[in-house]
């Protein structure tokens, strides 16, 4: 007979909170089948989903996001550092099959700047240096 978890021997199993592990299994991360008010999760399942033998092979997609607050801008360095981001995010991105994605949003009350950066690790990495080097903050 097959071995079934609840989700919160899942998340315990895995070190992770049960809103977490309830949200694989709906997002479909994490097959399950619900019994009642609750879903219950096969072995074999938890096994495939954490690597284990019967998993179907590497992931297909990694990507990372980043939020990046910039406090003490002006509108002129602001336009700069926007202007900056979005063209590096664009040369990088070009010929990628999974390009960056970078908004830009600006708080005139606090003379702050929000940079949302989403999209393969290494870009993300590069975004993220640009705008260190770019505002100073290089050690």
């Amino acid at each position: 007979m097959q071995e079934f978890y609840s989700v919160e021997d899942v998340a315990e199993l895995l070190g992770l909170h049960v809103k977490t592990v309830r949200g694989y299994v709906r997002d479909g991360k994490l097959k399950a089948v619900r019994i009642g008010k609750q879903y219950r999760i096969a072995r074999a399942e938890v096994e495939a989903f954490t690597g284990g033998a019967e998993a179907a092979g590497p992931p297909s997609r990694v990507e990372v996001s980043a939020v990046v607050q910039v406090e003490g801008v002006g509108r002129g360095e602001a336009d700069r550092l926007v202007t900056a981001v979005l063209a590096a995010a664009s040369a990088w991105s070009s010929g990628e099959e999974r390009p960056l994605w970078v908004q830009a949003v600006r708080d005139e009350a606090r003379s702050g700047l929000r940079f949302v950066v989403l999209g393969p690790p290494r870009r993300v990495g590069d975004v993220l240096g640009l705008i260190e080097e770019l505002t100073g903050e290089v050690r």
